[in-house]
């Protein structure tokens, strides 16, 4: 199992998945594997989330980081663990949630898109922030929130992030990105997913390159 720091030194990807079925995991988790995309979520608001996760988890969870977002309640969490899942991802901050991740020893992204939710959101034990909507803000927001935030806090964008506009969130400050639908929809074939992920790794390729 590889950290999520390990994960993003790699790559600062994190595909989103939501929608996917289990018999689509395997095949759309292959493609992404072999793009080079280190982080993939399943929310929970798709299909028999629980199943995919436990099929990407066995087969790709050595060596890329597997788990769920849209996780709202505590409960949740043991489900997320008990599939092989090791992040859980939220769109939103509860701080019963962090604490359950937490304690079940896993990887804990919180949304927030205040500064107050933040720094609650670490002070709860977060492994990293997930600024959300992406859309709903401007790659400036992200180098004001890096300004006061510890030193070393993950910040990841998610919501309207794509290869067009990676390159200026991480020269704010953004540690990496969540792409959602820009990289996968329901029923989209794996191998259009492998060829929108080969171009999403170059575009993030460059813009590490350019925000160094």
């Amino acid at each position: 199992m590889i950290t999520l720091d390990q994960a993003l030194a790699r790559l600062p990807l994190l595909a989103v998945l939501r929608g996917i079925t289990p018999e689509e995991a395997e095949p759309v988790g292959e493609a992404l594997a072999e793009a080079g995309i280190p982080i993939l979520e399943v929310p929970l608001n798709s299909p028999d989330p629980y199943r995919s996760i436990e099929i990407l988890a066995r087969r790709f969870g050595d060596d890329f980081v597997v788990g769920a977002g849209t996780v709202l309640r505590p409960e949740e969490v043991a489900r997320v663990a008990d599939a092989g899942g090791t992040i859980v991802v939220s769109p939103n901050f509860n701080a019963e949630v962090v604490r359950a991740t937490k304690r079940a020893g896993l990887i804990s992204v919180p949304g927030i898109f205040t500064p107050t939710e933040a720094f609650d959101a670490l002070d709860a034990g977060a492994s990293a922030l997930k600024l959300f909507p992406g859309d709903a803000i401007s790659p400036k927001v992200v180098g004001a929130l890096r300004a006061v935030l510890p030193k070393g806090t993950v910040v990841m964008v998610t919501g309207g992030v794509g290869a067009e506009n990676l390159a200026e969130f991480m020269a704010a400050g953004a540690d990496g990105a969540g792409i959602g639908s820009a990289l996968y929809k329901p029923g989209r074939p794996a191998a259009e997913v492998r060829e929108i992920a080969l171009r999403l790794v170059e575009a993030a390729k460059a813009a590490r390159g350019r925000a160094a």
